[in-house]
């Protein structure tokens, strides 16, 4: 039934909008692919030679269709897998092409946001300030060390223009749901700023203990020093406080409990061009985090185990890079940097540190031509495991202007977590752990036709992870650890994708994923990943004013666990789609002195359809949202 509602929401759509396919289209209509990547090879590259599984979301076409998280930005991503743990603000974590929720590395602005060991919990990271997001999926630990197994998402914020402008935009909704944002931005040729602040608040699903809030504040500078010599810096302060009344299992039981995650993130970059053909780049990115986990007496004769807990952690990341880029030729680029890390913890659960220094190299070659390849080589040397390497090779061959073949093989690592290392109490941490290790290959074609209106897209993905870091119940070893090297997995499939222009503003992007994941001890599928799962985006603009969306997601049945019986039984979460719509139309066109005006609006889980992502935790139903925005040009 599920699949049934997606195709019926799907084709009834395109059968509106099919007779516009015979009207004629205007240039505007043409589906162009994104020019430049940076995040897949670290320096600004032509789209048509990385080798690498690329998407590009921009953030205005998420702010036009109301998505306000990057998690559900990610949802229409092919490949990707967003499972969130009940109302808004629970945890929520991405699969990428089969891989653990540690896979893969989250930078924000060159800033990595993961805990050491890959942890990374989208709930709290929103689209408010966003440019652009790049995905990269497959192995890319050859240029950004742990954690980017299967994949790097890296969200850049916005920089400033020639003019001065602000932005002012509020809404409301559903679950008792508000929102703020503010924003201006400016400068010249010299000096560029953007400064933005928002916050998020919602009374969440649940009828007592369910608020949630998000408030983020950041800024981007960037200085051209002179001829040869820029510098850019962007700091971000966010916080989230998630109030939740269940417990483990999803059953409403504590109307106290909640928790916080604050902190900054700061990046600083310089470039400097030496010549004509060597840029020097010197950088320091650094990350903040306090989590917190207070709960205090639910009642003046709240006496029970669980009551009046709290705790506090601290992690720190501070990395420092260096970095040169020198073309050797008009169509090659050798890159080669060094970074130093130091992440620490300290708190409530662990009190530790450790730091890894690691030397890379890629070469780029053919950019520009028919045929370009990538090469690329890493070696980090850790504190704790010592000396890991990995290495990526790619090619992309262009056929003709309209056709792209690519290939790529790499491998990639996870180091492990704080808690894995140096647990102490009821689980012990093993020193000894290696890191998980990943081998990957891909092959993918893409084809643009119908005069650049249609672009269709196929890759195949093969992965094998290794040592992977399982928690035994029962003390391992002569040393009593619970944490071992003993799991190896793979994962292979299919993606998909698709992108038509219909002229007359009218636009379809569609993707499907299939998935083969294994637990090679088990030969059961890895947990919480589907083994199918597709979307669809159809979106009309209105007359260079306004646009309607309306997006799919199917997402197939996957497997789970059931924590309410010990031990835990395994159980199948049946598939379910969810549509959303949502339309925004520019009453006024802002001009100077006379400010623009915006209205939109967002409906999401338009079917009301009741799902589970984690067993017996609910998702949100129907809602209903609507935003106005005033945008200001002196």
């Amino acid at each position: 039934m599920p699949l049934r509602l997606f195709l019926t929401s799907s084709l009834f759509t395109l059968s509106l909008l099919t007779p516009l396919v015979l009207r004629g289209q205007s240039p505007s209509d043409t589906v162009r692919l994104t020019p430049i990547i940076v995040t897949a090879t670290r320096v600004p590259t032509a789209a048509s030679a990385v080798a690498a599984t690329v998407t590009v979301i921009s953030g205005e076409v998420l702010r036009a269709q109301g998505i306000t998280t990057v998690a559900d930005a990610l949802r229409l991503v092919p490949g990707a897998s967003i499972v969130a743990t009940g109302s808004f603000g629970g945890q929520t974590s991405l699969f990428l092409r089969g891989g653990e929720s540690d896979y893969v590395k989250v930078l924000v602005d060159g800033v990595p946001q993961n805990q050491p060991g890959g942890f990374f919990d989208f709930a709290n990271l929103g689209t408010e300030s966003v440019d652009r997001i790049e995905i990269v999926r497959g192995p890319v630990s050859v240029l950004y060390g742990s954690d980017a197994v299967t994949g790097v998402v890296q969200v850049f914020t916005r920089s400033g223009a020639d003019r001065t402008a602000g932005r002012l935009a509020m809404g409301v909704g559903r679950y008792g749901s508000a929102w703020g944002e503010a924003s201006v931005s400016g400068g010249g040729a010299a000096l560029q700023y953007a400064v933005s602040a928002a916050r998020h608040t919602t009374s969440g699903i649940y009828d007592f203990n369910s608020d949630d809030r998000r408030d983020v504040a950041d800024a981007r500078l960037r200085l051209q020093l002179d001829a040869r010599t820029h510098a850019s810096v962007s700091a971000r302060y966010s916080e989230g406080v998630f109030h939740f009344p269940t417990d483990f299992i999803g059953v409403p039981s504590d109307s106290d409990q909640h928790t916080s995650d604050r902190g900054p993130s700061v990046a600083f970059e310089m470039i400097h061009s030496l010549s004509n053909r060597v840029d020097a780049q010197v950088s320091v990115a650094y990350h903040h985090e306090e989590s917190r986990y207070d709960d205090g007496s639910d009642s003046p004769g709240d006496t029970t185990a669980f009551c009046c807990s709290h705790s506090r952690d601290v992690l720190r990341r501070l990395v420092l890079g260096a970095r040169a880029d020198v073309h050797l030729a008009s169509a090659t680029v050798l890159t080669t940097g060094i970074e130093l890390e130091r992440q620490r913890q300290g708190g409530t659960t662990l009190d530790t540190a450790r730091h890894n220094a690691a030397l890379y190299a890629q070469a780029l070659v053919g950019v520009g031509r028919s045929l370009s390849l990538t090469m690329g080589a890493r070696v980090d040397d850790n504190q704790e495991f010592g000396r890991h390497a990995t290495g990526r090779v790619g090619a992309a061959w262009r056929l003709d202007g309209s056709t792209r073949l690519r290939a790529s093989a790499g491998s990639g690592f996870k180091e492990p977590s704080f808690f894995e290392n140096f647990a102490g109490g009821f689980a012990r941490g093993n020193p000894r752990l290696r890191p998980e290790r990943s081998t990957s290959w891909e092959v993918g074609a893409e084809r643009t036709t119908l005069r650049g209106r249609l672009v269709l897209s196929a890759t195949y993905f093969d992965q094998r992870f290794r040592d992977l870091i399982q928690y035994s119940p029962v003390p391992v070893g002569l040393d009593s650890v619970n944490y071992v090297n003993t799991g190896d997995a793979t994962a292979r499939g299919m993606e998909f994708w698709s992108n038509v222009s219909l002229g007359a503003g009218m636009s379809i992007e569609a993707n499907y994923t299939v998935l083969r994941s294994r637990d090679l001890a088990t030969g059961q599928r890895l947990l919480r990943r589907p083994a199918r799962s597709a979307a669809v985006r159809l979106e009309r603009r209105v007359a260079r004013r306004g646009a309607v969306t309306l997006a799919a997601q199917y997402t197939g049945d996957r497997d789970d666990q059931d924590f309410a019986a010990f031990p835990a039984t395994p159980v199948t979460l049946p598939a379910h789609t969810v549509v959303d719509a949502s339309a925004e139309y520019r009453v006024i066109t802002a001009h100077a002195g006379r400010p623009g005006l915006l209205l939109s609006g967002r409906i999401t889980n338009l079917f009301d359809v009741r799902y589970q992502e984690v067993t017996h935790f609910r998702s949100p139903r129907r809602g209903l949202f609507l935003g106005v925005s005033l945008d200001i040009v002196p």
